[in-house]
């Protein structure tokens, strides 16, 4: 256990191991026990810190989770968006689409991440910063950086789209809204075999194209 009397003089490789280690600790407690059932003194102890060092980092058991809920949703979001400034670029629509929203579904539908959604949606009246903060850095990135691409291919004559907002939400959730309700209703093992979210994506990118695809 670390000494209560670390001092603010700390090396910044030092603090940001510390930083890191309550972080790991605090996501598996809170995905474990939930807000209410997560006790500071267990972060610390799992985190191999003291108390004190838990609030230097965080002011508040709030502040904490935010900034777990932040992390998870900015990682599974970066990944969701790798090579989105790509996408517009290229004429193969239905491939760019398919390759994207596989993706998504992949890195979306993870236990973690759905543990994570139950227990921020569980929270959201009381805390109302986490339900946004899932929001945004969830289907509020996706749906942004996909209105971007699909501005650039109306441009480009190969959608026809008026509103690449309103297109990209019809797209994102065609994508993800079967089964993810499925996941957070009924489970982690309810979560779709890969094979079966291929042809999930498949067939919701058949029908947007259908709305939105411009007919040779």
């Amino acid at each position: 256990m670390a000494n209560a009397t670390e001092t603010s003089s700390e090396a910044p490789g030092r603090s940001e191991r510390k930083r890191r280690a309550i972080l790991d600790a605090a996501t598996e407690i809170f995905l474990r026990h939930g807000y209410l059932g997560a006790s500071m003194d267990e972060v610390a102890a799992r985190a191999q810190v003291s108390k004190q060092t838990v609030y230097k980092q965080f002011a508040s058991k709030e502040a904490l989770f935010i900034a777990i809920v932040g992390g998870m949703t900015g990682a599974a979001g970066d990944e969701v968006q790798r090579k989105i400034a790509e996408l517009g670029e290229r004429d193969d629509v239905e491939q760019q689409l398919l390759a994207y929203a596989e993706r998504q579904l992949t890195v979306v539908l993870t236990p973690r991440l759905m543990q994570l959604r139950r227990l921020v949606i569980g929270e959201a009246n009381r805390f109302p910063d986490l339900g946004r903060a899932l929001h945004e850095g969830g289907p509020g990135r996706a749906i942004a950086g996909l209105a971007l691409a699909f501005a650039r291919w109306a441009d480009r004559g190969r959608l026809a789209i008026e509103d690449p907002r309103v297109a990209a939400s019809h797209f994102n959730w065609l994508v993800m809204g079967e089964p993810v309700n499925q996941a957070m209703m009924l489970g982690d093992e309810a979560i779709p075999k890969p094979a079966a979210l291929r042809r999930h994506a498949a067939a919701g990118v058949r029908v947007f194209l259908a709305a939105y695809g411009v007919r040779a």
